[in-house]
């Protein structure tokens, strides 16, 4: 089991429900689900792209069990990130966590 880590707005992820999928806008937009491959990965996005908002959660995805391709390819900066190229299964997101925002309002760690 390999786990990959996505961000995702605490609406968008309670609209896909139990049933499914999950289909993040840049799915529509960009024609993938961006996801990062660690913890610090996905943190430093967190505090880039998320910062100040309060209803962020991490999708921790199994690979193993995604039903979409999964690729790893470079951003601009030359970093590797997993891309999903269709929607998350629902059945493959082993768990949803918040983001821990530290006394300078970063996220600093996932809770749990």
């Amino acid at each position: 089991m390999a786990l990959i880590y996505h961000l995702a707005k605490r609406s968008e992820w309670e609209e896909a429900g139990a049933a499914g999928p999950y289909s993040a806008g840049s799915l529509a937009e960009e024609g993938f689900i961006h996801c990062s491959q660690d913890e610090e990965q996905m943190l430093a996005v967190a505090n880039r792209l998320f910062a100040g908002m309060e209803d962020v959660l991490v999708l921790d995805v199994d690979t193993d069990r995604l039903t979409a391709p999964l690729k790893h390819e470079p951003s601009r900066s030359g970093e590797i990130y997993p891309h999903i190229y269709g929607p998350i299964n629902v059945d493959a997101v082993l768990g949803v966590r918040p983001l821990v925002v530290d006394a300078e309002g970063r996220f600093s760690k996932l809770s749990g």
